[in-house]
């Protein structure tokens, strides 16, 4: 029995009719998807416009004759009470979350059943293109996990209906990991999945064990990452620690899997359930290969109304996308990640990880380390290692940040025991305090 589907029926998600329309979908020929995706987009915008009071406000009233002209949706514009953002029809019997918050814009969503079954049945399909049975397949999960009594046993009871044992990533030291290990040789995993700061910590430990984990856990198939940037040095340092194909999973609870790797080891996006645009900072599109804001449509939910929804994230789309077959080049990081320098200049959070990065990752003593910004000019590098790094390498960190961000910068580099995770034990790369 597949008991995962089974309590989804049993909640009354109808899995199986959404499985069938998922099926529809992706039998549809390329030479007719782009009319598919028009079609969709067009029927959703016009359901909340007859449908949802809240939505049609946030269109002025009218119904825009053209689809650049439909707003962009913004986390700020749905912090409004959920039952004022309700379609008709939909005021009850709906699937209710929150977002993690981690763009520190949290607000609550809901899908109607068939939308949030439609999105389950994506994320099967995609876990069955590399034989994982979810729900069957044992998972080896590095997650949080709320602390609360209520909250702790509901995602306990999860993990059981999902057949996934959890690894906690709060407490990340040797001596942990060792037991960790210990673990895998008991148990017979079929994949990984965690957040990717964890999983790379995981790795590490392994390399200076000399240790591969599918030699240890001979069961072990393949490693799904979600929730942060996987950089190709690390995933590259995952394919040899853990010993399979290492999966990026990137997608969002309120919305959708948005984008999942696939055989041919390319960022594929969600253009099934979901329609994705790249659109500049005047909400214009722009060409494919171009780095813009990631726009998101949910095709399919009618309770709420998530059209033209910026994510929050920038990326760039292949060049050689089609309309069915569309590849994420690069998923460049949160738009919010941004230092602001002097003279108002603005740079990528990610130029200071990745050009701290490049200066320590060959130095085995360096664990994880994250960048912050305290001051226009000042800068903190706070770092896990088992020694502290020497004067030569904090020099070079200094002049690295100098060439790439500007000179005059204040940076203080400094060793610590363990680094902040956070409520849901996620790692915060780049944070800004301006």
């Amino acid at each position: 029995m597949d008991l995962f589907k089974s309590v989804l029926k049993l909640k009354g998600f109808p899995i199986d009719q959404a499985t069938e329309r998922l099926q529809e979908i992706q039998s549809i020929p390329d030479s007719a998807y782009a009319e598919y995706l028009e079609n969709r987009k067009n029927d959703i915008l016009k359901f909340h416009f007859e449908n949802n009071a809240y939505y049609k406000n946030i269109l002025g009233g009218q119904l825009p004759k053209i689809w650049n002209d439909v707003p962009i949706l913004t986390k700020k514009d749905l912090q409004a009470p959920l039952s004022n953002r309700l379609s008709k029809g939909y005021e009850k019997g709906v699937y209710v979350n929150k977002t993690s918050g981690s763009s520190g814009t949290p607000f609550i969503f809901a899908k109607d059943k068939f939308s949030h079954a439609l999105t389950w049945a994506y994320i099967l399909d995609r876990y069955n293109n590399y034989d994982i049975d979810f729900g069957k397949a044992l998972q080896a999960r590095f997650y949080g996990i709320p602390l609360d009594f209520v909250g702790y046993r509901k995602e306990r009871l999860k993990d059981f209906l999902s057949h996934r044992y959890r690894f906690p990533v709060f407490d990340l030291s040797d001596n942990v990991l060792d037991e960790y290990v210990k673990t895998f040789a008991k148990k017979s995993f079929q994949y990984v999945y965690g957040y990717t700061s964890s999983l790379v910590l995981f790795a590490k430990y392994l390399k200076s064990k000399n240790l591969v984990l599918n030699e240890v856990c001979p069961s072990l198939k393949s490693c799904i990452v979600t929730s942060e940037m996987l950089f190709p040095e690390d995933k590259k340092l995952l394919e040899e620690s853990f010993g399979v194909f290492v999966i990026n999973e990137y997608g969002a609870s309120e919305l959708d899997l948005i984008a999942f790797t696939n055989k041919d080891d390319e960022f594929e996006l969600n253009n099934q359930t979901l329609f994705i645009e790249i659109v500049d900072d005047d909400h214009q599109p722009v060409p494919h290969g171009t780095t813009g804001n990631i726009i998101v449509t949910s095709l399919y939910n009618k309770a709420h109304s998530m059209i033209r929804y910026a994510i929050g994230d920038l990326g760039i789309i292949d060049p050689a996308s089609t309309a069915k077959n569309q590849i994420l080049k690069k998923l460049v990081g949160r738009t919010n990640d941004v230092a602001v320098l002097a003279k108002d200049k603005k740079v990528p959070g990610l130029t200071f990880y990745y050009v701290t990065k490049s200066v320590i990752d060959d130095t085995a003593n360096i664990k994880e380390f994250i960048v912050e910004q305290l001051a226009v000019d000042e800068f903190k590098v706070t770092y896990t290692a088992d020694q502290i790094i020497g004067s030569g390498k904090e020099k070079a960190i200094k002049e690295a940040l100098e060439k790439y961000v500007g000179t005059g910068l204040k940076i203080s580099i400094v060793k610590v025991d363990q680094l902040d995770r956070g409520a849901r034990g996620k790692l915060k790369q780049f944070i800004s305090h301006l």
